[in-house]
This record gives structure tokens, C-alpha cells and sequence, in this order.
């Protein structure tokens, strides 16, 4: 059956006919000898609105992760992340590959990011055994602990003491604007604490691809060359660019998001043997252990069904709500999959 309600990740969200019309009427030039205006204004649009002073447009929120890690560090220098962290899980030891880092993981639970404490005891010293940490990376929204949106003050608190001890801090913003939303704080403001963040135009803002890495303009200017380094140095790419300049437009509208997922949670914790939390911003983490139905169960079922979703856990599935769904697909996807359950 096709997935007509397609709650497996934000990022099947298709561009709108706004963002298809920017496409098509886009100017262009070539972007490495920044030619592109369609590509500068994306730019500059997008530093502004996580108050940082330059920004840098790439195809993919794991590249613009890996370039800020590779930018930030040193051969043989540590990364101080959290466990589930997204450049640490879901990225291909891109930042063993690529920046030649070895990680260091803490276990940050449902805090998202290390307290100071763990910080302070992560960090190494560099010294004639040891490589030193190179950079803290925090994640926010956190992704794999099912979305929630990170206070200032946790993020603030990991990096006052990272910075107390020269080392940098990296924020995988990947859904930055969704934590803003939720916690009602304008984005530059939550940021402003953190040296670079990585945030995507794809998902929940709609476009159709690609990222924005953004941080002082010395750094960006370096991480340009990494860029070109690993491919991502674009031609005409105010065709790809200008839909994210609408995209940016879309911060507000993800409320609308978040009450869908709070519609989905409440709809589905009513189904005998599903357990599903109350969600921060757009990610549903649905527990299934008291159906007996693992996850790699449920979800091949619930894609029988018509309805989208991700493992991920043996008895976790996630669903994620976007601009794609309404209140009615969400009463709908609930009605189906309690007759799957």
C-alpha cells in the first residue's frame, strides 16, 4: 500500500509550489567563485537568523556536521559527545574518517547534553600520552532521545565549560528551530553560546535540500575549503538555494507541527499496549513492549497500513509529524495502526 500518511521522518516533506516557482526563476552563477546571489542571499539570511556573523550552504546536514568537525579540530584531537549523539551514531565515523578524531562519549540520558560536571571530566589535556579535546559537539533538537528540545541554560552550562578550558563547542542543530519554537526562545538567543551550529532547510522547514553551517566569519571562510574537499563545492546552485531562502519563512508554522505530535502521542498511548510519552517538538517515540509487538514488527505493519514509520528500538518506533501532515492523518494513522496493534 502507498505511504499516504508518511510519518517516517521530516524529511519527506515535498517543496511547495512557492519553493518550486524560486526554483525555476532562481538567479544563479557559480557558486565556488560565489557568484551565485540566490546562494549569498540564502547566506546571509541564514547567519542572520541564528545570529552568527557568516553562514555556509551545503547539500547535507552530515556534511555540514563533518566539515564543522573537521574545521574545529586536529588530527588525533578527541570529540566530547554524547552517546547517542547523531555525529556519533547515524554519520559513518565520519569524524574518524574524515577529521581523524577519536570520540569520547558521555551518557547524557534525559539532560541531551552533558552537565558541566561530565564536561570537566571528558575533557583531556594534551600532553606528551594524551591528544587533548578538540571540540564538545551538543545536539538540539536531540534526535534519537526522541526530540526534546534542550534548555538554554544545559547548553549554556556544557559550554561555559568547555570554553573556560579553550576547547569549542559544535551545536547539530539539525531541528534548531524546532527546539525554539518549543521553548520560546528566539533562536540566535539559544545559540548564541555555542561557536558554530549546523541547522536543515529539509526538514521540517520544507525545502527540498540542503543545510546551512554557520558560525564566526574566520571559520566559515576555512570550512569553505573543506567543503570543496569533500565534493560540496556547487556550481549553479541558486536552484537549490533559493527554495531554502522560502524555507526559512516556515520557523513559525512548526507549532503547528508540535500539536500534531502531541494529537499523535495522546492517540496512541490510548491504545492498549502502546506507550508514547508527551513529545517536546515533532518526534513521537511509541513504546510497544506491553503489545508484545517489536518494532521491526510493527513497523513493516504499519507500512501494510499506509502509514510511515522508523524502528528504533526493539520496542521503540518513531513518528515524526511535518508539514506534509494534518490533524486528520494524524486521527487517521492512529485509528490504523490501533487495529494493526
Amino acid at each position: 500500500m502507498e505511504l499516504d500518511i508518511d510519518l517516517r521522518s521530516d524529511t519527506v516533506t515535498k517543496p511547495s509550489q512557492e519553493m518550486r516557482d524560486a526554483a525555476a526563476t532562481a538567479e544563479v552563477g557559480d557558486d565556488v567563485y560565489r557568484d551565485d546571489p540566490s546562494v549569498n542571499e540564502l547566506e546571509r539570511r541564514a547567519a542572520e537568523a541564528v545570529g552568527k556573523e557568516a553562514a555556509l550552504y551545503v547539500p547535507t546536514g552530515t556534511m555540514g556536521n563533518q566539515i564543522a568537525v573537521r574545521t574545529h579540530t586536529e588530527r588525533g584531537n578527541e570529540l566530547l559527545l554524547d552517546s547517542e549523539a547523531h555525529i556519533y551514531r547515524w554519520e559513518l565515523a565520519g569524524a574518524a574518517q574524515i577529521a581523524e578524531v577519536q570520540t569520547r562519549i558521555v551518557d547524557s540520558g534525559e539532560r541531551c547534553v552533558p552537565t558541566p560536571e561530565q564536561v570537566r571530566e571528558g575533557l583531556v589535556d594534551e600532553d606528551l600520552h594524551r591528544p587533548g579535546t578538540g571540540l564538545l559537539a551538543l545536539e538540539n533538537t536531540h534526535n534519537y532521545r526522541g526530540g526534546t528540545a534542550v534548555p538554554k541554560e544545559h547548553v549554556d552550562a556544557a559550554a561555559e565549560v568547555a570554553h573556560a578550558n579553550d576547547v569549542p563547542v559544535h551545536l547539530d542543530g539539525a531541528r534548531v528551530f524546532n527546539a525554539a519554537v518549543a521553548l520560546d526562545t528566539p533562536t540566535p538567543e539559544l545559540v548564541e553560546n555555542v561557536d558554530t551550529v549546523n541547522f536543515c532547510l529539509s526538514k521540517g522547514l520544507g525545502a527540498p535540500v540542503g543545510s546551512i553551517l554557520a558560525g564566526p566569519e574566520e571559520f566559515i571562510e576555512r570550512a569553505r575549503r573543506v567543503r570543496k574537499l569533500l565534493g560540496g563545492g556547487m556550481r549553479q546552485a541558486g536552484m537549490i538555494a533559493a527554495p531554502g531562502i522560502v524555507a526559512l519563512d516556515n520557523v513559525d508554522r512548526l507549532a503547528e507541527d508540535h500539536a500534531n505530535a502531541d494529537r499523535l502521542a495522546a492517540g496512541l498511548d490510548d491504545v492498549d499496549g502502546l506507550s508514547a510519552g508527551e513529545p517536546d517538538t515533532n518526534i513521537v517515540v511509541v513504546d510497544s513492549e506491553d503489545a508484545g509487538i517489536e518494532a521491526d514488527d510493527l513497523v513493516p505493519k504499519c507500512k501494510e497500513a499506509g502509514v510511515g514509520a522508523v524502528a528504533f528500538g526493539e520496542y521503540t518506533t518513531r513518528f515524526t509529524t511535518h508539514l506534509g501532515i494534518d490533524a486528520d492523518d494524524v486521527d487517521e494513522a492512529v485509528e490504523r495502526i490501533a487495529v494493526i496493534v
